[in-house]
Formats: structure tokens, C-alpha cells, sequence
């Protein structure tokens, strides 16, 4: 069976960063897109979601997922429109998402357990917002929040990467649920982004060198629950605040993620023994099997105008390599995502 799609424009993994990625890391490749056999599909990319975690990806050694080989597609989540299908699963039209790799076609079986392909509405909201509040942020931020986190109303809530995709969300979901929310970004316009347009009760600028005195101030009352997605002095610091059975959520560390020293860690652990606190990391893809539980609810919240969901689009395939690095110099404002193609 053939097709007639322009070529597949791909970057591979050409090199392991040492710090942040350079161009000479990655391959830019292009190859004819292979046609859908039976039982299989044709996805055209519309959208891309860069995450930080895609740094963690690219190196090598044991993690929660297998590193991106040498030679390979880029790992990344993505939303496309089915444009072939040899699959009753799949219908051409059908918006899915899944983890479609940093390319503009993805071909292969419809249950390809590492694409993952799902449908979704967009009648329920816009494409973009299934790469955030609805996608994987979304997940991370309801699970990590509740689950790990188990914040409860009157409690006080602390959130690093506050004006970030997870952060925006876990400080959205736990001011609905009654919580203090105090969050931590980097510049004043995050900060002001994080109280005026999320509702958090405060928000302190990292970038501004007073963190411990931020949390003293919009935290009286010390912290009950902090979800962590940068790590470094911000974690180190936040230690100091916490609260009897505090719960801490260990969902990041972009601070450490370009490091080419070793990861630094908390120099102040012994403050969870003092407080008899709870040290807890968290991978979203643990919660896969109840993911459309958090979708439902997150999206009747986003329909009823409780929460908001926030992105930073990047225009063009081309852009990836660039785009990428926003994440990791602060330049993104909610959710970041490269658009790949138009419907």
C-alpha cells in the first residue's frame, strides 16, 4: 500500500548533552512515511509538548524509562489527526493523543504500547490544553497533588515552576480544594501571572535572592504540603518551613537537570525527621491506568471556569532545537508546545 505524504522530517538523538543540549546533539533527518499496515495508522503531528523531563530522556544510565537511544526519534508527547488507518480503533479524522516523537508523521500499529495513541474530543477543549491541564502536566499536577501530596482543605500548599505546566495547575486544583497556595517562580511578570490569572494566594520571585523570607512572610503558618519541580537551594530551603507530617512531592529538578557536577542534594533532609515528614517522589505514568478519572474532572473544572489552562506556543518543526532550551532558561509561561502543522 502507498501513500502520498510529503517526507517525514524527524530530529534524532545524535549525541548525550553534556549540560544543556547543543545543535551538534541532534540529526536533523527526513525519510518517506511508511504506509499504515494492517492493523496499523498514520498520524499526522499537529502539536508537540516539550517537557523538562525530555533532558532527563536523554541520557544514559537507570531511570523510570529507558534512555532515547543514539540514532533514535527524539521521545516527546504530541497531538495529531489520524490521516491513514488500517484499524477499527482508529478512524481518518480522529484526534489522538500519544507520544509521537519529535517528527511530523508517525506510522506503525495502532496499539503500539510506546506511542500510546488515545482519542480525545476537542469538542471538550482546545488541542493544546490536551498537551497541559488535560495531558500529562495535568495528570502529574492531580495525582502528585492529591495522591503523594494528600493536601486537604485549610492546609498550606507550596509549588515551585509555579508559572509552569504542572505548577499551574497543582496551585489551581489546590486553591479548589481550599488550600493556602504560595507559589515560587522565577521574575516578577511569573509571580504576577501566578496571582492574578491562577488565583495563588501569594508568589514569591526566586530571581529576587528572598526565598527564605518569602516563605516566612506567606507562609505563618509553615508549610503542610510542598510539590517540588525544581529542586537545589529552592528544595533546601523549603525544608527549613515544613510543617509536623508534611508531605513533600518530588516531581522535578529542572535546577539539576543541566548540571555537569553532581546533583546536588538537600542539606537539610534532617528536618523531615524533626517534623516527622514524608520525602516522596512521583512518575505520572504510575497513575496511567486512572487517567481518565483526573481528565474528566479536570475538564469539568476547566468547563466551569475554576481552572485554567495556559500555554506557550512555539510555531514550526524547525524551532524544536531552540525551543526546547526555553524551558530551561525560564523563558516559557505555562505550558510550552511547539505547533508542528495545522489541522
Amino acid at each position: 500500500m502507498t501513500n502520498t505524504f510529503p517526507p517525514n522530517q524527524q530530529f534524532l538523538l545524535a549525541a548525550r548533552p553534556n549540560g544543556l543540549p547543543q545543535p551538534h546533539d541532534w540529526q536533523f533527518h527526513e525519510q518517506a512515511v511508511a504506509a499504515a499496515e494492517e492493523g496499523g495508522i498514520v498520524v499526522k503531528v499537529l502539536y508537540l509538548s516539550l517537557d523538562p523531563a525530555m533532558r532527563g530522556w536523554m541520557n544514559e544510565g537507570k531511570s523510570y524509562i529507558r534512555p532515547v537511544a543514539i540514532g533514535e526519534v527524539m521521545r516527546a508527547g504530541g497531538l495529531g489527526v489520524v490521516v491513514a488507518s488500517r484499524s477499527p480503533r482508529f478512524a481518518v479524522g480522529d484526534h489522538v493523543v500519544g507520544a509521537p516523537g519529535v517528527q511530523r508523521y508517525w506510522s506503525g500499529p495502532a496499539d503500539d504500547k510506546a506511542a500510546g495513541f488515545v482519542k480525545v474530543d476537542l469538542r471538550m477543549a482546545p488541542a493544546t490544553a490536551w498537551l497541559n491541564i488535560l495531558g500529562m502536566p495535568g495528570m502529574t499536577a492531580w495525582f502528585g497533588l492529591r495522591e503523594v501530596g494528600q493536601a486537604r482543605a485549610g492546609e498550606t500548599v507550596v509549588v515551585s515552576g509555579a508559572a509552569g505546566a504542572v505548577g499551574m495547575t497543582v496551585g489551581q486544583v489546590a486553591k479548589h480544594m481550599g488550600c493556602r497556595v504560595v507559589g515560587i517562580a522565577g521574575g516578577a511578570d511569573k509571580c504576577r501571572f501566578a496571582v492574578e490569572q491562577l488565583g495563588f494566594d501569594a508568589c514569591i520571585d526566586y530571581k529576587a535572592g528572598k526565598v527564605a523570607a518569602g516563605l516566612k512572610e506567606h507562609c505563618p503558618q509553615g508549610v503542610d504540603v510542598y510539590f517540588d519541580n525544581v529542586g537545589g537551594e529552592i528544595l533546601d530551603t523549603v525544608l527549613t518551613r515544613i510543617n509536623m507530617k508534611a508531605r513533600i512531592v518530588i516531581c522535578g529538578a529542572i535546577s539539576q537537570y543541566n548540571a555537569t557536577a553532581p546533583v546536588k542534594g538537600p542539606s537539610n533532609y534532617l528536618s523531615l525527621l524533626v517534623n516527622r515528614a514524608r520525602m516522596e517522589g512521583m512518575v505520572v505514568f504510575d497513575y496511567a491506568a486512572r487517567y481518565p478519572e483526573a481528565v474528566a474532572e479536570l475538564a469539568q473544572l476547566l468547563r466551569q471556569g475554576a481552572v485554567k489552562s495556559h500555554e506557550h506556543v512555539v510555531e514550526g518543526f524547525e524551532q524544536f532545537p531552540q525551543a526546547l532550551l526555553m524551558l530551561f532558561e525560564g523563558r516559557n509561561l505555562g505550558k510550552l508546545v511547539l505547533k508542528v502543522a495545522d489541522a
